[in-house]
């Protein structure tokens, strides 16, 4: 069945349409950084909040024996490196950790949405909550950061009494 629309109707739907479009396509930040793919950034928030966070020590070792990415990981681990930053599109502060586990994982935590940690060192302790994406060398976890978009759940990393979200 065709519905009859007025011209007015028409060029107001075109307009809402358009608005949601450029909406949904806005990616704050600028272009990702090569620690975080485009193939990651762009996949549908119903996929990233489809799972399910976890307080359990061995994410991070479950997600790296399945290859598994797109995990929403609460750990705590030592500080092994504090990288150089990543300044190829948006701006990441690098910190390799190494997990309860054993397993070591890059964070790559966005100093253009979040505060640097300034004053983080090999042999500090953090916690973090963040989106684990899996490689050969242990994993990343990224997006340890508030959505200005409000599209993804938010990230942090806790370190000597404070909270850099």
């Amino acid at each position: 069945m065709k519905i009859p629309l007025s011209p007015k109707l028409r060029i107001l739907l075109i307009i809402v349409l358009g608005v949601v479009w450029v909406a949904n396509e806005y990616k704050p930040g600028g272009q990702a950084s090569s620690v975080a793919t485009s193939a990651s950034q762009s996949r549908t928030s119903a996929a990233r909040t489809s799972n399910v966070e976890s307080g359990s020590q061995s994410d991070i070792a479950e997600a790296f024996r399945n290859k598994q990415s797109d995990l929403i990981v609460t750990e705590s681990g030592k500080v092994l490196k504090v990288l150089p930053d990543d300044t190829k599109g948006s701006r990441h502060q690098r910190i390799l950790v190494k997990v309860s586990s054993g397993k070591t994982v890059l964070i790559a935590h966005n100093i253009d949405l979040a505060p640097r940690l300034n004053t983080l060192r090999s042999g500090d302790t953090i916690r973090f909550k963040g989106e684990y994406e899996w490689n050969e060398k242990g994993g990343v976890v990224h997006w340890t950061h508030h959505d200005p978009a409000k599209r993804h759940v938010g990230g942090w990393i806790e370190f000597d009494g404070r909270r850099y979200e």
